[in-house]
């Protein structure tokens, strides 16, 4: 049963993360996401069968945690109003809204402790909202890595002088190599950073 809540609490935090880049790109000129049906929570739209069920399923029962993502959500950077600026923003969106989603679970949880007496209702309640902030931190954490097709990417280059596109092309070209790179080299160096975090928003020890 836990298994299968953390695998629906990780699908609709990537589908708002995805959602969430849509709607900025759409805010900003570009309605691609919005003409292919996109913008919308339906899970049906949004789900990758690699990324949104075999590999949570794998990462829960070897690493004790779900991860993985949704079908990213198209946008067309020739409709933005201000390319770099709007790419900036669209590579933001994403993390921003899973940080409000932790920060949001992470308040809830210190009202939550607030309550006496303690019922086995409120215990089960401040479990899924703990599981809730952990997916969400570590989808922010992990999208801010600089690395293509990371998030963390676009941020980088979009704040690059535009003689670097081609160097950009060259790295994202190579994108499933750098998600190997970042899975078994770098994450055990950026992991210690969702503790934190997490902490620091529910005032609970991860």
């Amino acid at each position: 049963m836990l298994t299968i809540l953390s695998i629906i609490i990780l699908i609709f935090s990537v589908i708002i993360h995805e959602v969430s880049h849509g709607l900025m790109a759409d805010k900003l000129g570009d309605p691609t996401a919005r003409l292919q049906g996109r913008l919308t929570l339906n899970p049906l739209k949004h789900i990758d069968p690699v990324g949104s069920i075999i590999v949570p399923l794998i990462t829960y029962y070897f690493g004790g945690f779900a991860f993985g993502w949704a079908k990213p959500v198209p946008f067309n950077p020739y409709n933005l109003k201000n390319r770099k600026v709007g790419e900036f923003l669209i590579a933001l969106a994403g993390p921003v809204s899973n940080l409000l989603i932790a920060l949001i679970f992470g308040l809830i949880i210190r009202y939550v402790a607030t309550i006496t007496p303690t019922t086995s209702t409120i215990v089960s309640f401040a479990l899924v909202a703990s599981n809730i902030v952990i997916v969400n931190v570590l989808l922010a954490v992990f999208n801010l890595i600089p690395l293509p097709p990371l998030d963390g990417s676009k941020l980088f280059f979009s704040v690059l002088p535009d003689k670097y596109f081609r160097i950009r092309n060259i790295m994202e070209s190579y994108a499933p190599i750098w998600i190997l790179v970042v899975v078994l080299f770098l994450w055990q160096f950026i992991s210690p950073i969702i503790p934190w975090v997490f902490n620091a928003l529910t005032g609970m020890t991860m």
